[in-house]
């Protein structure tokens, strides 16, 4: 795992921590980056609730109960869902903070009409926020190093402010 996303997990981590606070994650794109990054910090199971890669509609309707049905008006690899997917993830867990993330890590796009480097990121909690980014790159390990990243500063910020 690269320096800079085991130094904001472990921010996150104490964070937590000094507010007693707990955190679920759902991603994607980032392929259980995010997840490991968390679970990395030494003592996780203080503020750690769980998390899961929802990768197809199959994964998203057993691990977060999403269907069909709750999907309609909502497409993957947008900011609504990656709001839906981090309240579920929180609901679920019952945790303080649930973080979204999804996208296209690439090579190429997804089937939505989203370039390689598309990701967007929601947190849900005290305080909530939500972001799209666009690497505008196609190489996709940097591309999920990039996402993992921008989710965990993202969340940091909410933390943060709350």
């Amino acid at each position: 795992m690269d320096a800079r996303i085991s130094n904001l997990a472990a921010q996150i981590a104490q964070a937590l921590n000094a507010r007693g606070q707990t955190l679920a994650i759902v991603e994607s794109s980032a392929g259980g980056l995010i997840n490991a990054a968390m679970v990395a910090v030494p003592g996780a199971s203080a503020y750690y609730l769980g998390g899961c890669v929802i990768y197809t509609p199959k994964s998203r309707q057993g691990l977060l109960g999403i269907d069909e049905l709750n999907m309609s008006g909502f497409r993957s690899a947008s900011e609504p869902y990656a709001s839906m997917i981090a309240e579920r993830v929180r609901s679920k867990c019952g945790a303080t903070w649930g973080l979204g993330e999804t996208g296209a890590s690439g090579p190429t796009g997804n089937r939505y009409g989203d370039a390689a480097g598309h990701a967007c990121f929601a947190v849900r909690g005290p305080v909530d926020a939500v972001v799209t980014l666009e690497t505008r790159s196609s190489d996709r390990e940097a591309n999920m190093h990039t996402f993992a990243c921008h989710a965990l500063e993202l969340l940091l910020t909410c933390v943060e402010r709350a």
